[in-house]
């Protein structure tokens, strides 16, 4: 069996390695937190220009226009993941909207948001979640009346991710008081500076306030922004959240952690002891598949098949095997696993013990594993729903 690239393939590799190697003084290690990117657009853009992030969004809107090609996704992320440095931002714009924005949204949206959002000139933050609406999110009551051009949006959201740093907010807001909850619901792209928008932060174990409450008091929208039709934001939303449990849960992600880890238990001699070498291999083998998991996953992305059931998978393995990578870090480093963020002596500037925390997090964000299960059951397994209890009243 011949497993090489082939000549194109092996052309294309040597391209990468060049760009690497020219570009390697100003790249950015891949243990830099590049989610939300306002002091890291210089290397962005680089990679956009180049290529090497956001590939495949249409030179029109601002991105570099390749065709989707398979091995050269692969390719790039082999050589990016084996020089340690970053391949680029993953975060709520550039991860979720801008691939939503592409199938959903108007030309004038797609002109105007795509170009800014890739380069990082543009941060955005999810309104999903509220207070009452979580694990039901089409339970949420955040509403919009149209008034001439406007909406008009009041409501409470909460667990908003990078909501005090973003410019703009994607959010699924209630326009449709007299349909059903799934059929009521609109998808909205909403300014951070308006008038009547308040932020309350809400600091999280990590020491850092990278959640908030977002108050929205009588915040006027253009109707422009509306994404798709009235009613249609359950169908847009969804898109989007399919596109975060590939965000979450990335393989190429988890890879970059894994290298980063043995080259902790290498530092620390923690693979001089049976234990370590034994965990290690376990993780390792579990990367592994989540690896091929996603390379079955871009095949169905390009043959246009159904990525429901995968990509719950992928969120749900994911975010698990990262916590559990940084878990082994941390206690390979013994003692100096203790070290925290901001102390000198921390590696990586307490990387390893702010990810594990933050990890632990997703578990729970992005739907809970709990949730994710029960769905992967349902529309993976065609097992049943879960029969829900009816209180009768006395």
């Amino acid at each position: 069996m011949d497993l090489s690239y082939g000549p194109e393939y092996e052309e294309f590799r040597k391209e990468v390695r060049a760009f690497i190697e020219t570009h390697k003084d100003a790249a950015l290690p891949a243990t830099v937190r590049l989610d939300v990117g306002r002091g890291f657009r210089k290397w962005q853009q680089t990679l956009v220009e180049n290529g090497y992030a956001c590939r495949t969004v249409p030179a029109e809107y601002g991105g570099f226009g390749a065709e989707p090609d398979t091995l050269k996704t692969i390719i790039i992320d082999e050589e990016f993941r084996a020089a340690r440095i970053s391949s680029g931002m993953t975060n709520q714009g550039i991860s979720m909207l801008v691939p939503t924005l592409l199938q959903y949204g108007t030309e004038e949206q797609k002109q105007r948001y795509v170009g800014p959002t890739i380069r990082g000139q543009m941060i955005w933050c999810q309104g999903y979640s509220e207070p009452g609406s979580g694990s039901d999110l089409a339970s949420l009551t955040t509403s919009a009346v149209l008034d001439g051009d406007e909406f008009v949006v009041n409501g409470h959201k909460i667990w908003t991710s990078t909501a005090s740093e973003a410019d703009m907010m994607f959010g699924l807001i209630r326009t449709e008081p007299d349909a059903s909850k799934h059929k009521g619901i609109s998808y909205l792209l909403i300014d951070m500076k308006s008038p009547g928008i308040e932020i309350q932060p809400l600091v999280m174990m990590t020491g850092q306030a990278g959640f908030s409450e977002v108050f929205l008091d009588d915040v006027r929208v253009p109707k422009e922004n509306l994404v798709a039709e009235r009613g249609q934001g359950w169908e847009v939303g969804k898109a989007t959240l399919l596109h975060e449990r590939n965000m979450l849960g990335a393989a190429d992600q988890t890879d970059t952690m894994l290298r980063g880890c043995f080259d902790v238990l290498e530092e620390y001699d923690a693979t001089d002891n049976a234990i370590f070498r034994d965990r290690a291999m376990k993780i390792a083998a579990r990367t592994l598949a989540m690896k091929y998991h996603s390379l079955r996953m871009l095949t169905d992305r390009l043959k246009g098949r159904s990525l429901s059931a995968p990509a719950l998978i992928t969120k749900l393995n994911g975010c698990q095997l990262n916590h559990d990578i940084g878990k082994l870090a941390i206690d390979g480093m013994r003692e100096a696993g203790l070290f925290r963020r901001g102390c000198e002596r921390a590696r990586d500037d307490g990387f390893w013990q702010s990810g594990y925390m933050f990890q632990l997090g997703l578990i729970i964000g992005g739907g809970t594993a709990q949730i994710q299960k029960n769905i992967i059951s349902e529309i993976g397994l065609g097992m049943p729903r879960e029969p829900k209890t009816v209180v009768k009243a006395k």
